[in-house]
């Protein structure tokens, strides 16, 4: 059991870990770099301002100042940089992939090249340096009577991806991404659109083995019924109804362990939280994107829902024997343990998202919130001398409720989200609801599928 974790970021995601773990027996001490004033609020829980996250010297520096014994890498931006191989070369247990792995978010080409390789199912697809060559793959999966989807090849802040309508939506998009392309490397991948619900399954990964927290779904649109610009994410739950726990096993077949494995063959072994987005097609399930840290924000809705402690579990992945380690914890199978119910989170962001937002604003009704038995994340808030909470970023808070079952929590999310109000506030109203109670019940068994690539299956993106 680690007695003394660093965290790296500063959060939504990051406080529901910090949270987390500071509610653990055995852990006295988390700190988090940056973090905020909204997370020193809890107990044992001790931020870090000065701390540039992006910068592996300013990072391994913290870590030696409060004698980490475990460094848990929140966002994507830091493992794309190589803070967590430099921490490992400075001796620290580190629970994030080194910059190798992590490109499986950081590139999306290659994620794609990895999953074809590793045989896993995706969309039709095609990785572009040329924008004549994007747009004439656009062109065609159109002329197919497909719909297109555009993606930046980047880090994007799960705002680089655009659903076309139509072809000249599409062709306007890449020509956009073209804009900042080096002509050396692609800049853009472009998929074929697929329908379907969407599933969130993060796996806490050693290189060789996986546990997996449960399952989740977000919601990346701006506005009620899925309309608007993409986010980061307005909202997520967790369990789904349309997709029960026991499917995890086979997804698990499918998906995470051949790009585990996949990853380990290219000499780039992946620790971590190893994020597989998936669509559940009529043909069965489909990967979408994979993220090599946990969600953003279904983590603040599967954090309040474990039940038993997760400390010790990512310092043996850490250290390469997570399956000794749950073993020891009593855990069977390969999917963590929850408690009884559901949990919604449901997100508030400031004016402008997610474009330029506006700062600085009043935030009221937290205390309400928390009075209420509800919980709170904050992102981007900032507390002023007076000690207000103001806005200070986009996505502003996540109010997670808690219930019996998922109706039961989005009604408490909805109240508690209510609550809480500044000016030019952002919320969806619907998080969760078209799930409440879904038409059918896909089934748990799932075969391993076969890969797809540039002339493979129907696909489809966020």
């Amino acid at each position: 059991m680690p007695t003394r974790v660093l965290i790296v970021g500063a959060g939504g995601r990051e406080h529901a870990i910090a949270w987390k773990l500071a509610s653990e027996p055995g852990i006295n001490a988390v700190y988090v770099a940056p973090g905020s004033a909204a997370m020193e609020a809890e107990a044992r829980v001790t931020a870090l301002p000065g701390v540039d996250p992006l910068d592996a010297e300013s990072v391994t520096a913290a870590a030696r100042k409060v004698a980490a014994e475990l460094v848990v890498i929140g966002p994507e931006a830091p493992l794309a940089a190589g803070v967590a191989d430099a921490l490992r070369l400075a001796g620290f247990a580190v629970f994030g992939p080194g910059r190798g792995a992590a490109r499986i978010e950081s590139s999306k080409a290659f994620c794609h090249d990895v999953a074809r390789a590793a045989g896993i199912r995706m969309p039709r697809f095609g990785s572009f340096a040329d924008p004549a060559a994007a747009a004439a793959f656009a062109r065609t999966l159109a002329a197919d009577g497909h719909g297109v989807v555009v993606k930046a090849d980047g880090l994007a802040a799960g705002k680089g991806v655009t659903v076309a309508d139509d072809v000249e939506a599409a062709l306007a998009a890449i020509d956009l991404l073209a804009l900042d392309a080096s002509g050396a490397e692609p800049f853009v991948v472009i998929e074929e659109r697929l329908r379907g619900p969407e599933a969130s399954l993060i796996a806490i990964a050693d290189g060789r083995d996986v546990l997996a927290m449960p399952l989740a779904r977000d919601h990346k649109r701006l506005l009620d019924g899925d309309a608007g610009p993409n986010t980061g994410g307005m909202g997520a739950f967790s369990p789904l109804p349309d997709l029960d726990d026991g499917a995890v096993e086979g997804l698990l077949d499918a998906f995470h362990r051949p790009l585990l494995a996949e990853l380990a063959r290219r000499g780039s072994p992946f620790i971590g939280a190893l994020y597989a987005g998936l669509m559940l097609t009529d043909d069965g399930p489909v990967l979408l994107e994979c993220n090599a840290r946990f969600g953003d924000p279904e983590t603040q809705a599967i954090m309040p829902r474990l039940a038993g402690p997760i400390g010790p579990l990512l310092l043996a992945a850490a250290g390469r024997g997570l399956r000794a380690a749950a073993t020891a914890a009593g855990i069977r199978g390969s999917v963590l343990p929850t408690l009884p119910g559901s949990a919604v989170a449901i997100v508030l962001a400031s004016a402008g998202y997610p474009d330029a937002v506006r700062r600085g604003e009043p935030i009221s009704g937290l205390d309400a919130v928390i009075a209420g038995g509800d919980l709170v994340f904050h992102a981007g808030t900032r507390r002023d001398d007076a000690g207000r909470y103001l806005t200070n970023g986009g996505r502003v808070v996540a109010v997670v409720g808690r219930g019996d079952d998922l109706a039961a929590a989005a009604h408490r999310a909805d109240a508690a989200a209510a609550l809480v109000s500044f000016r030019g506030a952002q919320r969806r109203t619907d998080i969760a609801r078209a799930s409440i109670a879904p038409p059918e019940i896909v089934p748990p068994g799932i075969a391993a599928p076969a890969s797809a690539g540039a002339a493979g299956v129907a696909g489809g993106a966020r």
